[in-house]
């Protein structure tokens, strides 16, 4: 059986241009998806737009191609398109249509996973925070509010590829929510964007039953992760989603990633690392079996080691997953790219998946992208005898097998699988005699000649090269500005309570101040003030001045427990992080001033939701951040509580970044200083000029010697680092911060620097980098790698 998917419009194909990809019908059987009346085994690579420049799609997708890859893969990110709610944004890296057709230019095809829950350690999962103020709304349940809102995204987003609705013509009581109260759908938002996408795209249609690349769409996201948590409103919103998606009728087949109860026709699709091994198959027998997420490695927390998975590794299990009757795979990612700006979820770095067959810079990592290249091109020399040919599979040992494809008087392939992970196997397989490597697939096209092993690598590998261009020694070049810590007195925002911290800066602000003003007795000696925080830093002045710090720092179950002026939480803490910081108090009245710092959203310490649940988006509306108890404590066993019924006044955003000083036009704002010498001052803004490196390699900004903060270059923020949260290993986890090119002048570009614990700018530099051979290589063969930092077995039950 095949399902045959109608758009209502008539299907045509068509060439974009001579080397665009050719658009027609997509339907699927229970082999394969079917472009124009073929059976495809396809390769994917997940590239996301906004996580390059445009200057930089063309030669990424470029690279793709030419390491065998059939179809990009994207997610589309609803908070970078519609960050309020009618506003609407599809320019520079967030020109989702000028990405699909410069994939459809190069002759791939597309996968739109639309979400609009995507993770993809994204902030709050690409929803727009100010879902957040939508009356009663429950994401991603069987919740009304929601379901407008989503319903109202995705009727958005899809027109402008399809480019044939008009919904500013449909009035309220014809909506696709009928019967629900037209303020509550928000009718007004719903119209003003598609009639404004339509007015600009109408005939631009990117599906392929139109003639486009686009062959499958996504909906919901790794639904199946959190569904229990909804109880009896899970299962009734995985039904509506479908629906909703379905009946856009946009000519191709929908996908649900990580569902198994994904309905008829939606297809249910693997993600993970082992997929040939954990996937419990399509849901029917008339669906594929697809993988959508197949984890090139793993993205990379601040405190936390670089995850390192072979090319090896990846070979096996793509080569196990097409012998078991896979037919499609996307490497998640083929190209991870920069969080720029505040972008990245929390505590993930600003490099995403450097590890991929391209690294951040969009430059060729090898091994792994060789060795992919070279099995797309093997798996490709049979796909026919694969996909249509009679499956069969038999034991060459006691941990060897085969899985035999043969058409009937036409071709043989065979795929010969050792899983001994340390000794090669001697195998007979139709009278040959053949040596098997550790724990590899040997890929025989003819069923008698190997062309491909997994465990055998061809390609050199090759290394990072960074090469110094500027550095930025010179403290007459520099110019300094210390932001202002508010008082209570200073603050307009005024409460008896501790404010939430998300719901407070409504995500315009990595940065909340919570401030009070108190006078002690007498009896106080030696006070120390007491901070416990569901955000992610917090940082402490007492009068206008940074608390003491003390290098005194203790490991407790639930989080760190500080003795300093500042702490911060961590990616697998399980509750609040505690400071303590011992403090100097005056006998008036004293300023308490402490800063609570998101790096990211969602929270991950959470008080009210298992760990299991915290990135896959579990009632994220509930989530808590910020401060939860402020105390006083002095030596005499008295403690101050501020926690409740105590005024406290609070202020968004730090100065310097309200009055927006990273920007040229606005550096007058405020009275820039000279810098005498490096600094240990907190919240300070540094800003100097530079030249662009000459020649065409990717730019980098070396903040090794910096501590926490964010980095600017000509306005654009190249996004958070925080250089002194270490690894087990002692060092920063990203030290390296790419500058895209499109992102430079020739000449007196700007970098500004936000610096909140007190870094030495007199020692970073612009660098470029590139890739070089690896002079030796001690041998062609290396068992397939499985892990570095975490154990790849126990990342399939993780979310990405």
């Amino acid at each position: 059986m095949r399902w045959w998917w109608l758009s209502g419009v008539v299907l045509a194909v068509a060439i974009v241009r001579d080397s665009g990809v050719r658009g027609g019908e997509v339907t699927y059987d229970g082999r394969s998806l079917i472009i124009d009346g073929q059976r495809k085994i396809l390769f994917s690579g997940s590239i996301h737009y906004p996580r390059s420049t445009p200057e930089m799609w063309p030669s990424l997708i470029a690279k793709a191609k030419e390491g065998g890859v059939d179809v990009i893969q994207t997610y589309v990110f609803w908070n970078l398109h519609e960050p309020k709610p009618g506003e609407y944004d599809f320019s520079g890296r967030n020109d989702l249509v000028g990405f699909v057709k410069e994939i459809q230019a190069q002759g791939l095809y597309v996968c739109l996973r639309i979400g609009p829950f995507i993770e993809s350690e994204w902030t709050y999962g690409g929803f727009p925070f100010w879902l957040h103020d939508v009356p009663d709304i429950v994401y991603r349940s069987d919740n009304e509010p929601f379901k407008v809102f989503s319903a109202r995204y995705i009727l958005c987003v899809v027109p402008i590829m399809t480019s044939d609705i008009c919904l500013n013509e449909i009035k309220v009581n014809e909506n696709p929510c009928m019967g629900l109260d037209a303020a509550l759908i928000a009718f007004f938002y719903m119209q003003n964007f598609t009639t404004k996408i339509v007015n600009m795209m109408k005939s631009e249609g990117l599906y392929a039953s139109q003639g486009g690349p686009i062959i499958l769409s996504q909906i919901e996201n790794e639904y199946q992760n959190v569904e229990a948590a909804f109880l009896d409103k899970g299962p009734p919103y995985v039904l509506w989603a479908a629906k909703m998606a379905v009946e856009l009728q946009t000519g191709v087949p929908w996908v649900m990633c990580k569902q198994a109860d994904a309905p008829d026709p939606v297809i249910n699709t693997c993600n993970g690392m082992r997929c040939g091994e954990t996937f419990g198959g399509p849901n029917s027998p008339t669906k594929p079996s697809l993988w959508t997420e197949n984890w090139t490695s793993f993205y990379q927390v601040y405190g936390g080691e670089p995850y390192i998975r072979s090319a090896e590794d990846i070979a096996f299990h793509v080569t196990l997953f097409i012998a078991k009757k896979g037919s499609y795979i996307n490497y998640y990612m083929f190209h991870g790219g920069t969080n720029f700006g505040r972008t990245a979820s929390a505590y993930v770095i600003t490099g995403y998946y450097d590890q991929a067959p391209l690294d951040e810079y969009g430059l060729i990592r090898q091994p792994k992208w060789g060795h992919l290249k070279e099995l797309h091109a093997a798996i490709k020399s049979c796909s026919t005898t694969i996909l249509e040919g009679m499956q069969s599979n038999f034991s060459l040992g006691q941990l060897q097998q085969a899985y035999v494809f043969e058409e009937k008087g036409a071709g043989c392939a065979a795929f010969l699988v050792n899983n001994d992970q340390k000794n090669n196997a001697t195998v007979e397989f139709r009278n040959i005699t053949f040596e098997l490597l550790p724990k590899s697939i040997s890929i025989l096209p003819d069923c008698e000649n190997i062309i491909f092993n997994t465990a055998k690598v061809n390609p050199e590998g090759n290394e990072i090269t960074r090469t110094s261009s500027l550095l930025f020694d010179d403290t007459d070049r520099w110019e300094a500005y210390t932001d202002v810590i508010p008082n209570f007195a200073d603050t307009n925002l005024k409460s008896d309570t501790l404010l939430e911290h998300m719901n407070t800066t409504k995500d315009k602000s990595d940065y909340l101040w919570y401030t009070f003003s108190f006078q002690p007795n007498s009896s106080c000696t030696e006070p120390v003030l007491h901070v416990e925080s569901l955000a992610h830093v917090a940082s402490a002045f007492v009068n206008n001045k940074y608390a003491e710090k003390y290098a005194v720092i203790l490991l407790t179950r639930c989080a760190i427990l500080f003795f300093s002026g500042s702490a911060h939480g961590s990616k697998d803490a399980k509750g609040p992080f505690t400071m303590e910081a011992p403090i100097v108090l005056n006998d008036e009245m004293n300023n308490i001033s402490i800063l609570s710092t998101m790096v990211g959203l969602p929270v991950t310490q959470n008080l009210f939701f298992h760990a299991s649940l915290k990135d896959s988006g579990a009632f994220l509306e509930r989530r808590y951040a910020g401060l939860t108890r402020v105390e006083i404590r002095c030596a005499q066993q008295e403690i101050y509580n501020f926690t409740n019924n105590y005024e406290w006044g609070y202020q968004v955003g730090l100065s310097g970044e309200n009055l927006n000083i990273y920007m040229r036009e606005h550096l007058g704002n405020i009275e820039w200083n000279e810098v005498v010498s490096a600094t240990d001052q907190p919240l300070a803004w540094f800003k100097i000029e530079f030249d662009a490196p000459k020649g065409n390699d990717p730019v980098v900004l070396n903040l090794s010697t910096m501590g926490k903060g964010e980095a600017w270059v000509n306005g654009q923020s190249i996004g958070r680092y925080w250089l002194s949260f270490l690894t087990s290993r002692g060092q920063p986890s990203q030290t390296m911060y790419h500058i895209p090119r499109a992102f430079l002048n020739t000449s007196g570009n700007l970098l500004v620097l936000l610096e909140e614990s007190g870094g030495d700018p007199l020692h970073i530099s612009v660098d470029t980098v590139s890739r070089t051979g690896l002079q030796e290589r001690t041998s062609r063969y290396h068992p397939p790698q499985q892990f570095y930092a975490v154990q790849g077995p126990l990342l399939d039950n993780l979310t990405v």
